[in-house]
């Protein structure tokens, strides 16, 4: 039976094992959370700069299996070279995850496709560190042709030039696009490497289960104080059981018949305005086909920089009386402005 299809799935663990006292001490702490599903730890730890604690390595291989044997738990690690599967599976691992860094590498996960055809191991995949949808598609193709039997997804966000909020943007419509794609595949959020503080874990968590996750993968240490990677967003095993409590976990479905009557209604008004926005982007891209055969005949340039920066606030300040979320209305004009510019350009070609 999968063990990462389990519905409300937690992972839980040290962001590094870097003791047998302090793997021990953490896994019979967990244990005693009583919901943890699964036992993580880091193994190999290269860090984005030398000089850091970069893991112990198949010492503490050694230290997880012997919490399996203490608790119970199945184990998950992270591998990121074919010499990490063979070396998990000598040590009884059950789950292993790639991380985002290999994830954005076709050679790296060809590789590990390869060491793992047939691997009696589940295998989740962490989202490429950077916001490219078809690193992801493309490392699950790879990895599901090694006939591996159990595949999920982890969401732990994208690196984001500028990004204050959190240690890794969520960039929430990417994995829901996935869970789109591969309805059946789990998906698993990973808020310690989203959030980058134990403060941000709860809200992470929860936005994650309203939108229909299967579980959670949160980096748990003894004492995080003295964590040698990531202090900051691990969290002390009798927190999480605090922090879980918190959690309010979703429905993804009821019998209710007033529900499914009001909620059909309410999504045939979405679809007629849904039909009308379909009908309104069609309209206007002609216009900015008639404007790109006006400019053209004009010998002017396409982009005009000062009317649009100006149309744009204008857009945005009438958002406002909408209680519209500024970030997202200007997400959409200037997708709707790139386009526009697109048809433009393509009628000055054609004209040539």
């Amino acid at each position: 039976m999968s063990i990462i299809k389990k519905q409300k799935l937690i992972i839980a663990g040290p962001c590094s094992a870097e003791s047998e006292k302090q793997m021990l001490q953490t896994a019979k702490e967990l244990k005693q959370v009583d919901f943890i599903d699964i036992l993580r730890a880091g193994i190999w730890k290269p860090r984005t700069k030398p000089g850091g604690y970069e893991g112990a390595g198949e010492q503490g291989l050694k230290w997880l299996s012997k919490a399996k044997e203490v608790t119970g738990l199945p184990i998950a690690i992270e591998i990121a070279k074919p010499h990490h599967i063979e070396l998990a599976l000598k040590y009884g691992v059950d789950i292993v995850w790639i991380g985002a860094r290999s994830t954005a590498n076709p050679f790296s996960i060809q590789e590990l496709s390869d060491e793992l055809k047939n691997a009696p191991v589940e295998v989740l995949i962490k989202n490429p560190i950077n916001a490219d949808i078809n690193l992801w598609i493309g490392a699950y193709e790879r990895i599901k042709m090694a006939n591996v039997k159990e595949i999920g997804f982890i969401h732990r966000g994208f690196t984001s030039f500028g990004n204050a909020e959190y240690r890794n943007a969520p960039f929430w419509q990417i994995p829901i696009e996935m869970k789109r794609l591969y309805p059946n595949i789990p998906m698993i959020c990973d808020p310690s490497h989203i959030g980058g503080k134990r403060s941000r874990l709860q809200k992470i968590i929860q936005k994650s289960i309203n939108l229909d996750y299967n579980g959670i993968m949160v980096e748990s240490h003894c004492n995080p104080k003295v964590a040698l990677t990531d202090s900051s967003q691990q969290i002390k095993p009798s927190d999480f059981m605090l922090l879980m409590n918190q959690i309010e976990w979703k429905k993804n479905s009821t019998d209710k018949k007033e529900y499914k009557d009001e909620l059909e209604t309410l999504r045939e008004q979405i679809k007629e305005l849904d039909n009308e926005l379909i009908s309104i982007f069609g309209a206007r891209m002609q216009i900015s086909n008639d404007i790109g055969k006006l400019k053209q005949e004009n010998n002017l340039t396409i982009l005009q920089t000062q009317y649009w920066d100006k149309r744009l606030n204008h857009l945005l300040q009438a958002a406002k009386k909408y209680d519209l979320n500024t970030s997202f209305v200007k997400t959409i004009l200037e997708f709707i402005h790139l386009e526009s510019i697109r048809i433009q350009n393509e009628t000055k070609i054609k004209k040539k």
